[in-house]
């Protein structure tokens, strides 16, 4: 029965699953959330009802970096979540979320309110 809840609460969201693919190995970017409004709330550091490029990257790479135990900006080893993965650099991690980032401003204003930061991605 939990399994169709959540179903139902990721089917009324379904960027989340983009957000989610995003950045596969961080739990925060998984959660699941009731409404957009519930989302944006989480991304929204400085309250103003938006999210610019800064509280995007800063949410989705949580998971990134309490992987990254020495804190070299690099997951590798025994930090990456699958063994004999490629490294991967926090730096190409924050590119990747500025061009989907920039996917999802479908105004150009440089922020997400919260329906375009639950659409899926373009």
């Amino acid at each position: 029965m939990r399994w169709r809840r959540r179903a139902a609460e990721t089917a009324r969201l379904p960027g989340l699953v983009i957000l989610a693919a995003v950045l596969p190995w961080g739990t925060a970017a998984a959660q699941t959330v009731a409404t957009r409004a519930d989302y944006l709330q989480r991304l929204d550091r400085d309250g103003d009802g938006r999210i610019g490029l800064s509280e995007y990257q800063s949410y989705l790479t949580r998971g990134f970096l309490d992987m990254d135990r020495d804190g070299d900006g690099v997951l590798r080893g025994d930090e990456l979540p699958v063994a004999g993965a490629k490294p991967r650099h926090l730096e190409d991690l924050l590119n990747d979320l500025a061009r989907q980032f920039d996917r999802l401003d479908g105004d150009g204003d440089g922020y997400l309110d919260a329906i375009e930061l639950t659409a899926p991605p373009r």
